[in-house]
């Protein structure tokens, strides 16, 4: 399997950021790690290895981005505003940066992007607020409300980047025919904590008529990497 290793500065967060990629073509998937994971965190967590078929047989190409969670929801040294604005600067990153290097290392403008926990939370708002750039998500175990991580602290900031606050508002015909066109995954153990999120995301969904998949495993806790290496099997195609 092809791997290479990537670090470049970001002109848009004011330091190096680094990036594993595995595979050498096909659809190319924007993995996020889990709460202040790292950009290795899928390889040593055994999920390249469960897509090994699909990189070794160019389907797929995977791209395992850093996270700044330290800087962001996880700083508590920064007032909740300051830790917004730096998210703001991070998505910047990922969308002026990030994929247009995905778009001209794939060949492909189709992009797939997962994550779990709380990867699962930047998948999905990325996913959500920008529908013209990813395809399809697969949220793992995903939490959709970053409220809990500021404090008590709203501004438009956060409403801006809390898909269970902003998705219930938006009404643009033009967004929803767009993101109505995606295609959504939202995975849960029955005993995930987790589970109730993906819930209440999946009522907001289908108040806005965009049609998901809710798999929920039943009779397991399903939080942790065991079940998501098989999840992301089932779900990549």
């Amino acid at each position: 399997m092809q791997r290479t290793y990537q670090r470049w500065f970001s002109p848009h967060l004011g330091r190096d950021m680094e990036m594993l990629v595995f595979g050498h073509a096909g659809t190319p998937i924007l993995v996020f790690p889990t709460s202040l994971g790292r950009f290795f965190e899928w390889e040593d967590f055994g999920m390249v290895e469960a897509l090994s078929e699909q990189l070794e047989n160019g389907w797929n190409m995977m791209f395992c981005v850093d996270g700044i969670d330290r800087e962001t929801f996880y700083n508590k040294a920064l007032h909740p505003a300051a830790r917004m604005l730096r998210y703001n600067q991070y998505q910047q990153y990922i969308m002026e940066e990030v994929l247009p290097f995905i778009h001209h290392t794939s060949g492909n403008e189709f992009i797939i992007v997962t994550g779990a926990s709380f990867g699962a939370y930047h998948a999905a708002t990325f996913m959500f607020k920008y529908p013209w750039n990813f395809g399809k998500l697969i949220s793992l175990s995903g939490t959709f409300d970053i409220k809990p991580w500021l404090d008590g602290y709203y501004d438009d900031n956060v409403y801006f980047n809390n898909p269970v606050d902003f998705l219930p508002n938006l009404n643009d015909p033009h967004i929803l025919d767009r993101m109505r066109q995606n295609h959504y995954i939202l995975y849960a153990g029955e005993y995930d904590p987790c589970l109730p999120d993906n819930q209440h995301m999946s009522q907001i969904l289908a108040s806005k008529d965009i049609h998901h998949t809710v798999d929920i495993w039943p009779g397991v806790f399903g939080h942790d990497w065991p079940w998501w290496r098989v999840v992301i099997r089932r779900h990549i195609a």
